[in-house]
């Protein structure tokens, strides 16, 4: 378990370009549908808290979900796994890119990455909505999260934490139904 923990998340780290965020549709489809490590429910929960705690989001799910698992080791497999592949990419990139980085090809090459990379993420955004807004009042929250993250600017730790105090505001006034 231990090693297919690792090399699970290795292909997840191996075949996703665009950080953290792009990767979530990938660890939905190895972690969920495949491997059957984690529920729909648990998975929006790991990005929840992995999105609020310090670090890459797909690292804080991975050691998560390896933690969960196997434990402690677990989560340092699953951990090193989503890493590795990033690490020995960067350092060969690393090594070529500042001889190519002018070069027209190179350029408009990581230009199509981006976009598929922002497309990428859209639906993962779509995939999780569907399971996360369930009523208006879910959808409101989200809009406002949203529109004060984008048109205000307001930080995602403030927007973050207001949130969590809602939710708690809220199960304490309805009691212990669920939200």
């Amino acid at each position: 378990m231990i090693f297919q923990l690792f090399f699970s998340f290795a292909k997840v780290g191996l075949l996703t370009f665009g950080g953290g965020m792009a990767m979530l549709p990938l660890l939905q489809r190895e972690c969920v549908d495949r491997k059957g490590w984690a529920t729909e429910e648990e998975m929006l929960n790991y990005y929840a808290i992995g999105q609020c705690t310090p670090g890459i989001i797909a690292v804080n799910v991975a050691t998560f979900i390896g933690y969960k698992k196997k434990g402690t080791i677990g989560g340092i497999a699953a951990t090193l796994g989503v890493v590795f592949p990033s690490i020995v990419i960067i350092t060969a990139i690393a090594s070529f890119l500042a001889m190519f980085s002018n070069n027209l090809y190179v350029q408009k090459a990581f230009a199509g990455i981006r976009i598929a990379v922002s497309a990428l993420i859209l639906v993962s955004i779509l995939r999780m909505s569907k399971k996360i807004i369930r009523d208006f009042e879910t959808a409101i929250l989200a809009l406002l999260a949203f529109g004060l993250q984008t048109f205000l600017g307001l930080s995602p730790v403030v927007i973050t934490i207001s949130a969590i105090i809602y939710g708690l505001i809220m199960f304490r006034i309805r009691g212990r139904k669920e939200l």
